[in-house]
């Protein structure tokens, strides 16, 4: 494909989404985590987060992580116990998420913008999602 015919061709969603997923993070990174201090003042010192836990069982599970000297490799247990954490991962996650929503439209930002940093096609899906993991995350009556 020449130049010419590329500026007519539609972007790849999946590879513009993976642009703006390193773009943000990398931003993050270098505004509010580029040093040590900086990285871990949001961790536990002790004790990992449970996305951490689950993350570091399947990285290593995978060999995308180097185990250290003498490690013990990831077992049965191991999965299990990762396993046991997904809900919690899940939660976390939708807990942040309908906290940037609430803070987002709070500071002003249109649905259409929340779409776009979501990846959502439309203000309409956007407000749906807010609602759909704000509900998972109310409190549930006792």
């Amino acid at each position: 494909m020449t130049d010419e015919s590329s500026a007519f061709t539609p972007p790849h969603p999946g590879a513009e989404r993976a642009r703006r997923d390193h773009t943000a993070l990398f931003r993050i990174t270098e505004r509010h985590a580029d040093t040590d201090e900086r990285r871990r003042r949001h961790g536990n010192a002790y004790v990992p987060e449970p996305y951490e836990a689950v993350s570091l069982v399947l990285a290593l599970a995978v060999g995308a992580a180097e185990p250290a000297p003498g490690e013990e490799p990831v077992d049965h247990a191991d999965l299990v116990a990762a396993l046991t954490l997904v809900p919690r991962v899940r939660a976390d996650v939708d807990t942040l998420e309908a906290g940037l929503l609430s803070l987002a439209r709070d500071r002003g930002m249109t649905w259409q913008e929340i779409a776009f940093g979501l990846g959502l096609g439309s203000a309409q899906a956007a407000r749906q999602r807010f609602e759909r993991v704000s509900g998972r995350t109310v409190p549930a009556a006792d």
